[in-house]
């Protein structure tokens, strides 16, 4: 990531140390990761030591420090939805990304992670594409999803 686009976040909160957390959540919805050089541009223009802003970076999961994948693919496996048959989307997932929970695909274009909760425990099973919940899904509209990420 090039440091004018890091220094033009940085600016828009007038390098405030208090917004650490904002500024790097913008350089990761840019970038879909924190590269190490990033890091240390943070570090150097809000002069934090970067001790402080890597403990911030693997403390909250929001963050990545390597590669993601363009589309984010969350799916619940908590009770609820495994009840409901989440383990078929996660099975439907695998097979047309060709990676597991946990990976990024080589190409960048997908990531995928399966989680214990999404908060719609009603609605299971249910998946998260690019911040977008979809409830109630079956393997068909899995499919459909996945295949229409550009």
């Amino acid at each position: 990531m090039e440091n004018e686009r890091i220094d033009r976040i940085i600016d828009k909160h007038h390098g405030a140390a208090g917004s650490l957390i904002q500024i790097l959540l913008e350089i990761q919805g840019e970038n879909h990761w924190l590269p190490q050089e990033a890091l240390e541009r943070v570090s150097q223009r809000l002069k934090l030591p970067l001790n402080q802003v890597m403990n911030t970076a693997t403390f909250h999961k929001a963050f990545s420090l390597i590669p993601e994948g363009r589309h984010e693919i969350r799916v619940c496996n908590g009770t609820s939805c495994h009840v409901r048959g989440s383990q078929c989307l996660i099975d439907t997932v695998q097979n047309i990304t060709g990676i597991t929970s946990g990976e990024t695909d080589p190409d960048l274009k997908f990531s995928f992670k399966t989680v214990t909760c999404l908060g719609c425990c009603s609605s299971g099973p249910v998946m998260v594409v690019d911040g977008e919940y979809h409830a109630n899904l079956e393997p068909d509209k899995t499919e459909d999803l996945l295949k229409n990420c550009d």
